[in-house]
């Protein structure tokens, strides 16, 4: 898989001015982000987040997903660490695609749980490749972090890779009674360490 880094800029935020770097991953036609806070020590572990792509949460505020929540909470956490980088992992909807994700919505609006509207729909619980954040973590010489995650995969996935892990913080908010069902499939069905009780 080739990643080609692009321009970078900076992009004031709420939280402060981050350095905003592309990336193009030619090959499958997908645009992923870095967002950078702070003067990144290479030789310390950096407080990281992968964030995978969720329009409906990230922009338009759902209450069906953590998504948003856990965007706002991660910049929060990095900007008051003082440095630290967010990959923005443009996979929509655990990589089916924005369209298959309101599909995935009506099934569950039927009755059914992510997991199992995602396989009625022919794709797997989880259908990510995170290569292009290994990628873009090798780019950017960072080698140690400390990684704002719930999800355990992700751990063994960088490590497995050479990004040494020392840390998990978990990064549990935006629990909500629209969606508590989808935050106990998560924590029973795909091993993520959520304490979430109906």
């Amino acid at each position: 898989m080739e990643l080609k880094k692009t321009k970078n800029a900076i992009l004031p935020t709420p939280w402060g001015d981050f350095k905003l770097i592309g990336f193009e991953e030619k090959d499958k036609n997908k645009n992923h982000i870095a967002l950078v806070y702070g003067n990144i020590d290479v030789n310390i572990p950096i407080l990281s987040r992968i964030h995978s792509e969720c329009v409906t949460g990230d922009a338009l505020f759902s209450l069906r997903c953590d998504c948003g929540f856990q965007l706002k909470k991660a910049l929060t956490m990095i900007a008051n660490e003082g440095s630290g980088i967010l990959i923005y992992h443009r996979q929509e909807g655990r990589n089916i695609g924005l369209l298959n994700k309101i599909q995935a919505y009506s099934l569950q609006d039927k009755g059914l749980d992510t997991v199992e509207a995602n396989h009625k729909l022919g794709f797997s619980a989880d259908e990510r490749d995170f290569t292009s954040c290994i990628k873009i973590f090798n780019m950017l010489r960072i080698k140690s972090i400390k990684l704002l995650t719930n999800n355990p995969f992700k751990i063994k996935l960088l490590k497995k890779n050479g990004i040494d892990v020392v840390q998990r913080i978990s990064l549990i908010v935006g629990k909500n009674s629209k969606n508590i069902r989808y935050l106990n499939t998560k924590e029973k069905k795909m091993g993520h360490l959520l304490s979430v009780k109906k």
